[in-house]
């Protein structure tokens, strides 16, 4: 918790995964995750995730999430990018982050929702700010948006 009496979810921090594949016309769709009404922020939209583990990488959570909130298979993912998307220190000194997986897949993956989720759904970029949005995931969408626009989304080659 922090000197606000903001509750942060993770001792060791936080992560989440925000995972980019090709829609049919080529441009990118992202996957949200609609947050069941019982968890924290619930009803709001974000990003597959969850707290570290003492022994985990921002990027080992954030996949252990993904595989856990939507059944996401490591393989099919490639990660991109790490951007921590937020700090905070308390007066005590303790730090707090919570740090978000930029990865793509080749194409648009199947999912499995688990109870923390009402529900999974693919998002066109361009709309993702029409859905009521996770307070922390819309303070850090249009950075998230912009460095992901910098990298090259994968898609599958057929010949």
């Amino acid at each position: 918790m922090s000197d606000s009496g903001a509750a942060y979810w993770g001792r060791h921090g936080a992560a989440g995964l925000l995972l980019r594949a090709p829609r049919p016309d080529g441009s990118a769709a992202v996957l949200l995750q609609h947050r069941a009404v019982w968890s924290h922020q619930g009803g709001t939209w974000g990003l597959p995730g969850g707290a570290r583990d003492s022994h985990e990488t921002p990027e080992q959570a954030a996949v252990r999430e993904a595989h856990e909130e939507a059944g996401l298979s490591a393989d099919r993912l490639t990660v991109r990018k790490i951007v921590v998307t937020a700090e905070i220190t308390d007066a005590s000194g303790a730090y707090w982050s919570y740090t978000t997986v930029i990865a793509d897949a080749r194409e648009l993956l199947d999912t499995v929702p688990n109870r923390e989720s009402a529900e999974l759904r693919w998002v066109a970029e361009e709309e993702v700010d029409e859905l009521p949005l996770h307070p922390g995931f819309a303070a850090s969408w249009a950075r998230l948006r912009a460095v992901a626009a910098s990298i090259p989304l994968l898609v599958n080659r057929t010949s």
